[in-house]
């Protein structure tokens, strides 16, 4: 279930809109209004909304200015503004803060529906985006992209590290795999990936626990075991200097599907 937000200090507007939605959702979506830019905001402080749709001309906060405050939320909604004049510079400044569509009064009903079908649907890719760019090391992404220029050694060293992320896995374990020398090794591993040996294991170890903290319903215990760490105490402590946030925190921030009702 999915929420949207209607904002507009006219009551027949906003009783229309909601009439209207309620009958296309057919109770699939909730369907909310506030009668002000004021009690939006006071609204959205307690709760979220996927898709906000606001008149542009109201009292105290205006349409721009709420959609602007709505930006730096940590989940900001989707936005249609909706307006009884074609203003050309609120349309122009709207499009800046990425609104998704800028419908005049009296509205559509079809056109209503389609610009919400339209706004929810880009709602969702956005928290796709959203959830990926949660899952992914950046720096282990640059590595992976560049790993065919490697030298055979390191593309060696890297399918090593990869077989046995569960394992104990030392510097000198994987120099003497490869018959190299270990100081020789470790320049050579971060002269060509940009990451020393530690951190690059650290990291893939990680990377590893996000996948399965985002994709199985293994304990964290159970993920800290299977990514090489003896106890979740370090295991928590190190996802969190990486991460910023505890494993605990970051499952349920990756697995929060569409709706985000407290």
């Amino acid at each position: 279930m999915k929420t949207i937000l209607v904002v507009d200090d006219e009551p027949r507007t906003r009783e229309g809109i909601r009439k209207v939605l309620e009958a296309w959702s057919g109770g699939k979506h909730r369907i909310m209004t506030a009668s002000s830019g004021v009690e939006a905001l006071e609204w959205m402080q307690e709760h979220a909304a996927n898709l906000l749709i606001t008149d542009i001309r109201m009292p105290e906060v205006g349409g721009l200015d709420l959609i602007e405050k709505t930006s730096a939320m940590s989940h900001p909604p989707v936005t249609i503004i909706i307006s009884g004049h074609p203003e050309f510079d609120y349309a122009q400044k709207a499009l800046q803060y990425g609104v998704m569509e800028y419908l005049l009064k009296p509205l559509d009903k079809i056109r209503l529906v389609q610009a919400v079908e339209l706004a929810l649907k880009r709602e969702e890719e956005l928290h796709r985006i959203e959830r990926m760019e949660k899952l992914i090391d950046k720096k282990l992404l640059e590595t992976a992209e560049n790993a065919k220029v490697y030298s055979p050694q390191v593309q060696e060293a890297i399918r090593y590290i990869e077989e046995r992320l569960a394992e104990a896995i030392s510097l000198k374990d994987v120099a003497e795999a490869l018959h190299m020398n270990a100081s020789y090794f470790s320049v050579l591993f971060k002269e060509q990936t940009g990451l020393t040996f530690t951190e690059y294991v650290t990291r893939r170890r990680i990377q590893r626990a996000k996948e399965l903290l985002g994709g199985t319903s293994l304990s964290v215990s159970q993920i800290a075991e299977q990514v090489g760490y003896q106890t979740d105490k370090y295991f928590v402590k190190v996802f969190r200097s990486l991460e910023g946030s505890s494993p605990g925190q970051y499952r349920k921030s990756v697995s929060e599907s569409g709706e985000r009702i407290q």
